[in-house]
């Protein structure tokens, strides 16, 4: 049984997940923390928990998914994991980081490039990669077929989407990859976006005004 835990950190408020089995096995997925109190603050729930970290991913590379990247891959020997596509991202966030007066650590490089359909697993449990690109080249989503749940990035938000007008970023292929690769699964699947609260695929179809 798998138990999603998350946080919300940095100026963006990005929402950080934790995905813990009852071995107490933990995947990280987009480490935002940012603040010396956020940090300390995502390190004691793991310390305190007892959680074995044995994944790094991001969904995408934005600056405030991957603030904690270097982080967490120190504290636990981690090695990072994104989309190829992805990387062209991540090469830049630095200095976005110094636009936007953010200084922060450098993410390190990534050990490893997810692919499309491969299969992430937490002891039993296993997340499929979604390649769902719009908001950046490389976004990725992770769905949990068997408990109904997604975590998307910054591609579906309740009632909204994720921005286009970022370097990579594309309107049309973002409401593609929705209508291909999100709105085909169950109604009922949970959405957990990178920003907001949960929302529904079958809420969405519904009620979302950029995909009617």
């Amino acid at each position: 049984m798998m138990e999603i835990q998350h946080f919300t950190f940095n100026p963006f408020q990005e929402n950080t997940y934790l995905l813990i089995n009852e071995k107490r096995d933990c995947i990280i997925i987009d480490p935002g923390c940012y603040f010396e109190e956020e940090r300390k603050e995502l390190l004691t729930y793991i310390e305190r928990e007892g959680l074995n970290v044995t994944r790094l991913l991001n969904t995408h590379c934005h600056l405030d998914h991957i603030f904690g990247n270097r982080l967490v891959a120190k504290t636990y020997g981690l090695g990072l994991e994104i989309h190829a596509l992805d990387k062209v991202v991540l090469d830049r966030q630095g200095e976005i980081g110094k636009m936007y007066n953010v200084p922060f650590e450098p993410s390190p490089e990534p050990s490893r490039y997810l692919v499309e359909g491969e299969k992430v697993f937490l002891g039993e449990d296993e997340l499929e990669v979604l390649l769902t690109p719009g908001h950046s080249p490389g976004s990725v989503c992770f769905y949990n077929a068997a408990r109904r749940f997604v975590i998307g990035g910054d591609v579906l938000f309740y009632q909204s989407i994720g921005r286009t007008d970022l370097p990579g970023g594309d309107h049309q292929t973002l409401l593609n990859s929705i209508r291909e690769k999100l709105f085909v699964l169950p109604d009922d699947v949970k959405v957990y976006p990178g920003h907001g609260q949960p929302t529904t695929i079958g809420f969405e179809k519904k009620h979302n005004p950029f995909l009617q």
